[in-house]
């Protein structure tokens, strides 16, 4: 067990907890440490040969504040410096070592990025909701949400990102990605991931998002015809699908005030609605509302990331425990 510093001492006395500290306490009690580890491990430098690595734990929970907070690797580095609360949660003890520079954090990143483990977190956690019974069966919700890019073309390539594209909603452009998702209706955790440019349409997805024992599908007006695309004709239960899709607004505007059609769409967008805690999570509080590299592929795992997080404390939040090897609240 580490000595208490004066510092440390010093800290317990403070008369309240921040929300900050609050939600790493959380998540430190949560994810499953060993498992995560031994997941990237394979991929990890042995230390066998040239500079010794630093400790893969460490560089673990510098990369997990990073998405949490949403900052450059420079930013996480500085951060450690000045925050308690993330030094804490990062276990560093400066009599003993220091805080990882951005480089290094850089190559881990892109170490994760290569071998895409970020989707096996997301896996796993997934697979340790289904032992524990939290994700059931039988019903997805399917909705997708616009990530934005950097619009301006003032870099040394004089262009935007070419992976990504402009589509319009509402009277607005928008320029960037779609983050599409499947989330388990009785639940609200997000069992499927898929990105593309904005401009691909919300129903040319959507049966990628689906599991192959689904029987009920929610989604609001942008997926409306998705049961007539040829893609939804290989399900397993192609034929027996309930598709509860919202009709378009413009739709209800011409029924009268009280009708039951209305009273169904409401119905539906209740249940619907589940989808849009997740996202509230990636953009309110991860911050998550603009990309922060170039390309899908980097965002794609990144998002991973996010998505494994939320699932982690929306189970927290709702006093449940994960199963598999080592996920407890």
């Amino acid at each position: 067990m580490n000595q208490l510093s004066f510092s440390d001492i010093e800290y317990q006395n403070r008369k309240r907890i921040t929300k900050r500290e609050e939600f790493l306490s959380i998540m430190e009690e949560i994810i499953p440490w060993q498992e995560w580890l031994d997941y990237i491990n394979p991929y990890y430098p042995d230390g066998k040969r040239g500079r010794p690595p630093r400790g893969l734990e460490t560089l673990l929970r510098m990369y997990l504040l990073q998405c949490w907070f949403n900052l450059s690797d420079e930013g996480i580095e500085d951060a450690l410096y000045d925050s308690y609360a993330l030094r804490s949660f990062m276990k560093i003890n400066f009599n003993d070592e220091q805080v990882p520079d951005a480089t290094t954090l850089l190559k881990f990143r892109h170490r994760l990025e290569e071998h895409g483990l970020t989707k096996v977190l997301f896996d796993a956690i997934k697979n340790g909701l289904e032992q524990a019974g939290c994700l059931m069966r039988g019903g997805t919700i399917v909705d997708a949400t616009i990530i934005q890019a950097p619009s301006s073309t003032k870099n040394a390539n004089k262009q935007r990102d070419p992976e990504m594209k402009s589509t319009k909603k509402g009277k607005q452009y928008h320029f960037g990605l779609k983050c599409h998702v499947g989330v388990d209706v009785a639940t609200g955790y997000v069992h499927t991931l898929e990105t593309t440019p904005a401009n691909v349409h919300d129903v040319e997805v959507g049966a990628k998002l689906l599991r192959q024992d689904d029987e009920v599908v929610y989604g609001d007006s942008g997926y409306l015809g998705l049961d007539k695309r040829q893609e939804m004709q290989n399900h397993p239960k192609a034929n027996s699908i309930d598709y509860r899709i919202n009709q378009r607004p413009s739709k209800l505007k011409e029924l009268p005030a009280y009708t039951a059609q209305k009273h169904i769409e409401k119905r539906k967008s209740q249940i619907r609605n589940k989808v849009e805690h997740l996202f509230r999570w990636i953009k309110c509080q991860f911050g998550y509302t603009k990309t922060r590299y170039k390309g899908l592929y980097k965002n794609t795992q990144r998002l991973y990331m996010l998505l494994a997080s939320t699932n982690l404390i929306m189970c927290a939040k709702a006093n449940r425990t994960l199963g598999g090897t080592g996920a407890s609240s």
